[in-house]
Parts: structure tokens; C-alpha cells; sequence
């Protein structure tokens, strides 16, 4: 499943407006957009630190008065870096990646205080549960996420973060905590060239004992990563391995458009076997493969 900067599909019953109420630069690359949320019980944010929503730009589908509020409605999902509340009332920060192309992107760019938005599909996925060690692994895409689990990892918790940014200073990003160890790759993947995160957590001596990896950046990336683990024996319990975006999606997406019939089905089929969540996208990933996706 894609993530941040992904395509979400146009809003099913519950929703909720916010209103832009804050907007800052916070990197060369990164833009801070604050939002104020109007309802948030109807949003159900999760506490995780990998917590996203989808963001729809366009808020008139969200308006009960309208005659078609299921009308296609551009959208994307992010990080909520920061989630604050103050009594009745709750603002979230999403700190979005800024680059040459995208809607997000561009709305990132150019919205304005007093903008509105509509907010849905509040998920995460990070659960570490008991695990000995930890592995986060994020391109620039999944910096956000990386960040807000660090700065909410429990004291005494050994982490190993494999980043992989375009310049140095996109690590200052990343905010710094004791037992987290750093190990950047910079000027690879995140659409320069290709990514050396699969390779990365191939060739990293990991500790002994129970380990747990959480993964947000390109989608090939994550297969390749997903796969690694469960040839090790890892159970898909100590796997949370999640695509944010992909690369060259307009040409994969005209060929999922033919072909990605029977990858639906399998991830459809597990869900009705009890499989569970994780399995059944393990086994969509495979039928992608097989499929040559």
C-alpha cells in the first residue's frame, strides 16, 4: 500500500474539514503545513508516530449540500508529524516534501492561511511491540514518520535509522536521541537515481535477539526489503514495511490498470481467509510480482 504523497481514493462517510492555519519552511525541501481540525472525533487520529491521513484538496465534495459529495476528489496521504490538542480544540503539522512535481506537492507549495481541506483515512502501521532491537529505514518521504517515532521511542530503546536523503543537511532533520544510531546513504533514490535502501538493510550486520523493522520510502524498495526479512524467518509481526511512493507510477499505473486484476483478488481473498492485513499485502505484493509489477 502507497502512502505519503500517494493517491487516496475520493472519500467514503466520514470526514472532516480543517482549515490551514500555519505554514513555515522547515527545510530546504520540507514545508510545514498547520491544520486545524473541525471535527476530530469523526477523524480518530492514531497516537503511533507513523500516523497519516489523506489529504483532499479539493473540500466541495466534503459539502453535505452537494448532490454527488462522492465525486472523484484529489488526494494524497501524510504524516502527521505533530498532533496537538488544546481541550475541544486539535491542530496537526504535516510536513510535506516539496519537489518539482506532484498535487501534493504543489498544494504544499502554494496554500495559504485560511485554506480548507478535507481530512480522512486516519491509519498507522508502526508496532514494535517487544522487540529487542529496532530497524527504521526511510527515504526522504519517510523522514517525517522516522522522526516522530524517534522522538517518541521509550527510553532505553536500541534503534539503528538507515536514511538515505539527497544532501547532507536533510539529516538535521531528524532529531537526536540516545540508543538511535544514524547511518545515512546521501544523493541516492528519492527520483535522482536509483535507492540503496534494499542493499542497506541487506549488507547491516544486525544485533542478535528479537528485532523488529519499520519501513517508509519507495515501493519497489519495500518488496525487496519485505522479502529479505521473511527469507531470514522474520514473522510478519515484526514487519511493518509500507511503500510511500513509487517510481515511474504513471507508467506502472497504466500497467496496473491492465494487469492488476489478480493481485486485488489475492489481497481480497486473504482478508476473506482471516489472513489478516499484513499477509494479505504480502500476498497482493507477490501477485504484483508475478504479474510483473
Amino acid at each position: 500500500m502507497l502512502v505519503t504523497g500517494a493517491r487516496v481514493a475520493s472519500p467514503p462517510m466520514t470526514y472532516t474539514l480543517a482549515i490551514v492555519v500555519a505554514v513555515a519552511q522547515v527545510t530546504s525541501r520540507i514545508r510545514r503545513i498547520t491544520l486545524e481540525v473541525g471535527d476530530p472525533a469523526a477523524l480518530r487520529l492514531r497516537p503511533e508516530g507513523d500516523a497519516a491521513v489523506g489529504v483532499y484538496f479539493d473540500p466541495a465534495p466534503f459539502d453535505p449540500d452537494r448532490s454527488d459529495p462522492m465525486s472523484p476528489n484529489p488526494g494524497r496521504n501524510y504524516t502527521v508529524r505533530r498532533h496537538l490538542v488544546d481541550g475541544a480544540r486539535e491542530r496537526i503539522d504535516l510536513d510535506v516534501l516539496v519537489h518539482c512535481h506532484g498535487i501534493g506537492s504543489t498544494w504544499a507549495a502554494t496554500t495559504t492561511v485560511g485554506a480548507t481541506v478535507g481530512l480522512d483515512h486516519a491509519r498507522s502501521w508502526y508496532q514494535p511491540g517487544v522487540a529487542d532491537w529496532q530497524l527504521l529505514v526511510a527515504d526522504l518521504s519517510g523522514l517525517p514518520a522516522a522522526a516522530r517515532i524517534v522522538e517518541q521511542l521509550p527510553a532505553g530503546a536500541s534503534v539503528t535509522a538507515l536514511v538515505e536523503v539527497l544532501d547532507d543537511d536533510d539529516l538535521d532533520y531528524l532529531p537526536v536521541r540516545p540508543g538511535v544510531t544514524v547511518i545515512p546513504t546521501v544523493g541516492t533514490g528519492n527520483g535522482r537515481g536509483p535507492s540503496r535502501l534494499a542493499e542497506l538493510v541487506r549488507t547491516w550486520p544486525h544485533p542478535d535477539g528479537a528485532g523488529y523493522c519499520w519501513f517508509g520510502g519507495e515501493a519497489a524498495e519495500s518488496r525487496a526489503v519485505r522479502k529479505h526479512f521473511r527469507g531470514l524467518g522474520w514473522t510478519v509481526d515484526q514487519l511493518d514495511v509500507t511503500g510511500y511512493w513509487r517510481s515511474g507510477s504513471e507508467v506502472w499505473d497504466a500497467k496496473f490498470a491492465r494487469s492488476g486484476d489478480e493481485a486485488v483478488a489475492a489481497y481480497s481473498r486473504a482478508l476473506a481467509d482471516g489472513k489478516g492485513a499484513k499477509v494479505a499485502a504480502e500476498e497482493f505484493d507477490e501477485a504484483l510480482e508475478r504479474a510483473g509489477l
